[in-house]
């Protein structure tokens, strides 16, 4: 699925704005992330190493103003009917899905956020960090640190494992 949308994005952008900025745009999204990112920077034969880094900080830039205003975005959304039952089954899911992080707090948050499976990655860390109130100066280090390694797996599996080392 990330594929096809970031495959998307690339062909609706990929005439009108850089390469490395659709990729850091794709990287900066929910769901796509730096996966999507990378898998982008791939299609449109950016440099690896350049590329790692454009959608590493893409996907990072977002994540501090979530550790910071999700509580009082949510609590604002909560207030409009329409959009009270998305927020709390957004809540609800993530909650779900990130049990291991409320088990194992900052291990928990490093695997859950380091293996790309889908719905886990950096947004959805961010917002467990913040239900389990894991504070900002433990939980923003240990996103950055889960990120880098989705992003190993990531490169090895889009970029070639040994294309990587230079073989």
């Amino acid at each position: 699925m990330s594929e096809t949308i970031a495959e998307y994005i690339v062909n609706l952008l990929g005439d009108k704005i850089s390469p490395e900025f659709i990729a850091f745009i794709i990287s900066m999204l929910p769901i796509l992330e730096l996966r999507g990112g990378l898998i982008a920077a791939k299609l449109m034969e950016i440099d690896f190493f350049r590329a790692f880094i454009i959608c590493y900080l893409g996907n990072m830039l977002p994540i501090p103003f979530i550790l910071l205003f999700i509580r009082k975005i949510f609590s604002l959304l909560k207030k409009i009917p329409s959009v009270e039952k998305t927020i709390n089954n957004l809540e609800a899911r993530s909650i779900r899905k990130a049990d291991k992080v409320k088990k194992y707090r900052l291990w928990g948050l490093l695997i859950f956020v380091g293996i790309p499976l889908p719905g886990t990655g950096a947004w959805t860390g961010a917002l467990a960090a913040d239900l389990f109130d894991i504070r900002i100066k433990h939980s923003l280090p240990v996103i950055a640190l889960g990120v880098l390694i989705a992003g190993i797996i990531i490169s090895a599996l889009s970029y070639g494992l040994f294309g990587l080392l230079g073989f």
